[in-house]
């Protein structure tokens, strides 16, 4: 669009991702900091290894404070952002009526599942 209230739109857009980035990589970082502060106060060497994912086990984690938790959440809202930002584009673009672009960001998308679904079935 060129006239001035798509540029407003396109901008306020814009700013939403930005903001959605930005939130993002600040909660990632976050979690991983406390994650190796509880690794550094527990005596954890960072080059032990660790347990494997498992989902069901991240809030218990998080609850009883033990570092695991805080870094696999950190490391799957690392992995998330990138995929929301896709997501806030999509609701952008279909709000705006701009129909290709929604097509794009859907198969974007399509293209992130099917890589996990892959790697989940290789991980099988």
């Amino acid at each position: 669009m060129t006239d001035a209230a798509g540029r407003v739109r396109t901008a306020d857009l814009d700013r939403s991702i930005a903001r959605l980035l930005t939130l993002g990589t600040y909660g990632s970082v976050a979690l991983l900091g406390v994650g190796v502060v509880l690794m550094f106060v527990a005596g954890i060497s960072p080059l032990a290894g660790g347990p494997r994912f498992e989902l069901d086990l991240v809030v218990d984690d998080l609850v009883n404070l033990r570092p695991a938790g805080f870094l696999w959440l950190g490391l799957v809202a690392v992995l998330a952002t990138p995929s929301a930002r896709v997501v806030a584009s999509l609701i952008g673009y279909l709000r705006r009526g701009e129909r290709v672009m929604a097509g794009v960001a859907v198969l974007i998308l399509a293209v992130i599942a099917l890589s996990v679904a892959l790697a989940r079935g290789l991980d099988a």
